[in-house]
């Protein structure tokens, strides 16, 4: 008698059985003081929720991204909070915010990263004086063969509004930033994200812990830079 899947007998997330695909579409906005805001067709779908019962209900993270010449834009809306973000910028793997990781070349079979792989975190707070101010940073991938080019010059930026039950972001990951960078040449690129939060948990594009998506690029997504 077979026995009907559910979260509680599945061995393996679905997530993982399948290798998947998304429209990344051109953003034609330039970065402001404010950031940018990107509409719900830019909105990315996130995978790790397959299994759960009531996936809906686990929407708390709204994650956009989107493109240009410029470099890769992003928004994230984190609602359902009853307390205030924890970030550190001591601690930042271990803060809320997101993390997203990007190989311009969309090696899918690379088990450690290559140069043109990158690792970036945005906090919605913890720098400045008062530590009210978002954090945008750069870190080394873990295990990687080559590491990719670390440009405090052209580094990543953010923006973000604290609400009564979230926050907002806008972040801009500057062309100059990513080795390898050229939608018109390769216009697949890899992908994955983790949204980080001590209070609601943990929301990727598509598997999370224990699989190692911070260091092994063939776990990782592909989005297809969109023109137009």
């Amino acid at each position: 008698m077979m026995v009907p899947s559910s979260p509680e007998n599945q061995l393996i997330e679905s997530a993982f059985l399948f290798r998947f695909a998304v429209p990344c579409y051109h953003c034609g906005q330039g970065w402001k003081k404010g950031g940018v805001s990107l509409p719900k067709k830019y909105m990315l779908p996130s995978f790790d929720r397959l299994d759960k019962p009531s996936p809906a209900e686990n929407a708390w993270a709204d994650v956009r991204i989107g493109w240009s010449t410029d470099g890769i834009f992003l928004n994230l809306k984190v609602t359902g909070k009853k307390q205030p973000p924890w970030c550190r910028e001591s601690r930042i793997e271990d803060s809320d915010g997101i993390a997203i990781w990007v190989n311009t070349r969309n090696g899918s079979q690379i088990h450690r990263a290559s140069r043109f792989c990158h690792e970036f975190h945005f906090l919605p707070l913890g720098a400045g004086a008062n530590q009210k101010q978002p954090i945008a940073a750069q870190l080394e991938i873990r295990r990687a063969k080559e590491m990719a080019k670390i440009s405090p010059a052209h580094g990543p930026k953010s923006h973000s509004v604290l609400r009564s039950d979230g926050y907002t972001l806008s972040a801009l990951v500057p062309a100059d930033a990513l080795t390898g960078f050229d939608p018109e040449e390769f216009p697949q690129i890899g992908f994955h994200f983790r949204v980080s939060d001590r209070e609601l948990g943990d929301c990727s594009m598509t598997v999370g812990a224990p699989f190692p998506t911070d260091a092994d690029p063939s776990l990782w997504s592909t989005l297809d830079l969109i023109a137009g």
